[in-house]
């Protein structure tokens, strides 16, 4: 396991060398397949690339749009407040603070009344979820 470091280590040089060789009857087999493909383009039995990438998009295009967000301007439906993490991390902040402040000004009997508040709150949203699994 590698501990981070702020000082650069040297690296091994890697070498990639790519073997270079002519095979007169690969490239022949691709001359005639891309002259009958133009062929067939032309006389209308194949689609052309063009086609065919624009078919494509349209296709991925009207599936992937949107499929990342939840609601908003996209899906045309109103996001959940709760989702956002800015309002989570708000959420966070002002409960550490408040228990922070409770501490400092009441004692340790603030965070015994803060964990009560939490079970409560935590019963109630398990309880109204499993209300709403039923129906």
């Amino acid at each position: 396991m590698k501990f981070p470091s702020i000082f650069r280590t040297a690296q091994p040089m890697r070498f990639d060398i790519k073997a270079r060789h002519y095979d007169p009857v690969k490239e022949e087999i691709e001359q005639r397949t891309s002259r009958i493909k133009k062929q067939l383009e032309a006389d209308g039995i194949l689609p052309s690339d063009k086609e065919i990438e624009e078919a494509y998009r349209n296709d991925r295009e009207s599936s992937i749009r949107g499929a990342f967000t939840q609601g908003g301007p996209i899906r045309n439906k109103p996001a959940n407040i709760f989702s956002s993490t800015g309002m989570l991390r708000m959420i966070i902040l002002l409960v550490l603070v408040g228990t922070i402040t409770g501490y400092l000004y009441f004692g340790a009997e603030m965070l015994y009344i803060l964990l009560y508040i939490g079970l409560g709150i935590a019963a109630l949203v398990f309880f109204f979820r499993l209300k709403s699994k039923r129906k």
